[in-house]
């Protein structure tokens, strides 16, 4: 029913930093101020990406750096202080690496990333393949949609189905991403339905209804 869902390859980044196993700690330092990113995919052999290194990887070594952590501390932390005493990537990374497939809908990507902890996420083709990358601000694009783009997919792809014989015809009008639906309904059962359907509608803020039969109520 709904138009095809934007997916990751439409909002990715696809020139894209990254590093070997064998970066020393400067030139990861210095290739993250370069590119103006919080993390870099570690590669090898072809393109393969078997981890990535954060600015979360590196922080250690300046926190531990002129301390003398205790032995509580050291059996807590015990990764983070191996990785203050790392000098390459592949002692600094976090493997495996949390990766994303270009195929993927925005919304699955925003899941793997809130999951995961994470701001952004290699993009791999089938075999591990670094494509490029997407980031918390890649995902948020939809949101910059043109609300009138918007009320024309609810109007085709909700309303049309759903109210397909009104009382009146059903409006839909949205400001700043929220869209209301205003008019006449014979079954106000289908308010509910259309609230979850025009929520799926991309670059959706909320949705709210000006129905007779549902109380002139926001449904959430």
């Amino acid at each position: 029913m709904h138009g095809t869902p934007h997916i990751v390859s439409d909002v990715m980044t696809h020139t894209v930093a990254a590093i070997g196993r064998k970066a020393n700690f400067k030139e990861i330092v210095q290739l993250m101020e370069q590119w103006k990113v919080s993390a870099l995919p570690v590669l090898e052999g072809e393109g393969r990406v078997i981890g990535v290194v954060s600015e979360a990887d590196l922080l250690p070594k300046e926190e531990f750096r002129d301390s003398d952590p205790d032995r509580h501390t050291q059996l807590r932390r015990l990764s983070d202080l191996a990785k203050a005493g790392a000098v390459t990537a592949e002692d600094l990374m976090t493997a495996p690496a949390v990766t994303v497939q270009a195929n993927a809908t925005l919304a699955q990507a925003a899941r793997t990333m809130a999951h995961a902890k994470v701001k952004r996420l290699p993009v791999v083709d089938e075999v591990g393949l670094l494509e490029g990358v997407v980031s918390r601000g890649d995902l948020l694009k939809v949101f910059l949609r043109d609300d009138e783009d918007i009320a024309e997919e609810v109007r085709r792809e909700v309303v049309s189905y759903l109210f397909r014989a009104p009382l009146s015809p059903v409006r839909v009008q949205v400001h700043d991403g929220v869209v209301t639906l205003t008019g006449r309904v014979r079954d106000t059962s289908l308010v509910p339905v259309a609230a979850r359907l025009v929520r799926a509608v991309e670059g959706v803020v909320d949705v709210e209804f000006e129905l007779p039969g549902s109380s002139g109520q926001q449904e959430r």
